[in-house]
């Protein structure tokens, strides 16, 4: 049982679609955003060259930074009187990437949305309560416009607060949890220090995203709240959270609604295509998007893609769970280190607490990595014990050891209560 019959379209009028869709997006990027035909221009590439999804590899790539040169409507394809509404990301690093909608992709949106709630299980009787920020933030707004256009009942708590979100899933009793994998394991935590179980509230599944996990944090997540927890997937450069999702039935990869979105998976240092299955960088480019038509955007995250259709009977194609980013990527003393590595070794050992940090230091021209851990309430051996057994595992993964590994007592590390959480810093 699907949402939209596109769900389960056989794959070569899926590619019709696409060929027919990527054509129109090229024409409407070229003739409407002024970068766009001097990139093309550039790479001596015209519109009518563009004739199927098979050369898409020949369009130029947009990053990031071409966001922020562009600040704050040059990638705009619409005027601003066809401006309906407008979301920005965190602007952390720099200006923010600005991105518009006109009321067709806000329908759009709130469709993939739907599609993607009820691809997870989510049904037009449950009550989902919203825990990702609203505002400019396009979490908060795209759930909530996705639950209503689905026809399921939404509270818009939006992100923190955490003693109202215990309340309310005791009170109104919600089906449904919306929120980031480690705010879930926020609101588990302090859920316990009030004495409150949520494994015997009816929260039945909650849909995490906006940042990457491990699967060893997806189970710590469904145990602690008693749960079946489904990975969403978006950017905001692209539309926002509902480009893919995990069935609730296989949980095995997130399909990606290939209707509006196309995927690649590139080699991050070469920008080469990669084989089907292979890990690589994700590039999307968007289908439909009138306002901001978005060609070859390369997102940064670590993945692979499978076509084989699913137990579940979808064809759109699956990316596999976001394993990092290519940016995130560490140098230590000349060496490649990933936070994912450290973070799946540590949700390995029932003994470790699912929290952690990394700090980059320099001391005199040389790299130093320093890494500390909570050991969980339970446990009841020696830190020396636990720092001994961290230490082997992570031998075992990583090419260079930490300088320095401390075991703190539960919940020494900073928490926070809404959005991301931070694991590095680099001091360096």
């Amino acid at each position: 049982m699907v949402y939209n019959d596109i769900e389960t379209a056989p794959r070569e009028a899926l590619r019709d679609l696409q060929d027919e869709r990527l054509r129109d997006a090229v024409s409407r990027a070229y003739e409407n955003v002024p970068f766009y035909r001097e990139r093309l221009d550039e790479a001596g590439v015209a519109p009518e060259d563009v004739g199927s999804v098979d050369d898409v590899t020949k369009l130029p790539f947009t990053t990031k930074g071409d966001f922020r040169e562009e600040y704050p409507d040059g990638l705009f394809a619409v005027d601003w009187d066809d401006v309906s509404r407008i979301h920005a990301s965190s602007g952390t690093t720099g200006k923010p990437k600005v991105v518009a909608y006109t009321d067709a992709d806000l329908g759009v949106w709130r469709e993939v949305m739907a599609r993607s709630l009820y691809a997870a299980g989510v049904r037009d009787d449950h009550v989902v309560q919203n825990a990702y920020g609203y505002g400019l933030f396009t979490g908060g707004l795209g759930f909530h416009d996705g639950v209503e256009e689905l026809g399921a009942c939404v509270i818009p708590v939006g992100g923190g607060n955490t003693s109202r979100q215990i309340d309310l899933l005791q009170d109104l009793r919600s089906d449904v949890l919306s929120a980031t994998p480690s705010y879930c394991l926020y609101l588990a935590e302090r859920a316990e220090e009030r004495g409150v179980d949520i494994r015997d509230l009816p929260l039945s599944r909650v849909v995490i995203g906006a940042e990457p996990f491990t699967d060893p944090m997806r189970e710590e997540i469904e145990a602690a709240l008693g749960v079946t927890a489904v990975d969403v997937y978006g950017l905001s450069e692209i539309i926002g959270p509902g480009v893919s999702i995990e069935c609730a039935e296989a949980q095995d990869g997130l399909h990606v609604w290939e209707d509006h979105f196309l995927p690649e998976v590139v080699d991050p240092e070469t920008g080469e295509p990669v084989p089907e299955g292979e890990e690589g960088e994700l590039v999307l480019t968007t289908l439909t998007k009138e306002a901001l038509p978005v060609l070859r955007y390369r997102t940064g995250d670590m993945t692979s893609l499978t076509y084989d259709t699913c137990d579940c009977g979808r064809t759109a194609v699956r990316m596999d769970n976001v394993t990092g980013r290519a940016d995130d990527l560490l140098i230590v003393r000349g060496v490649n280190v990933y936070p994912s590595q450290i973070e799946a070794v540590m949700l390995d050992l029932d003994a470790v607490a699912p929290h952690y940090r990394i700090d980059l230091r320099r001391e005199n021209q040389l790299d130093r990595m320093e890494i500390t851990v909570e050991h969980h309430e339970s446990y009841d051996g020696t830190p020396e014990e636990l720092r001994a057994e961290v230490a082997d595992r992570l031998a075992d993964v990583l090419d260079v050891s930490p300088d320095s590994l401390d075991v703190v007592d539960p919940g020494a590390l900073e928490r926070t209560e809404v959005g991301k959480v931070k694991r590095v810093y680099d001091h360096r």
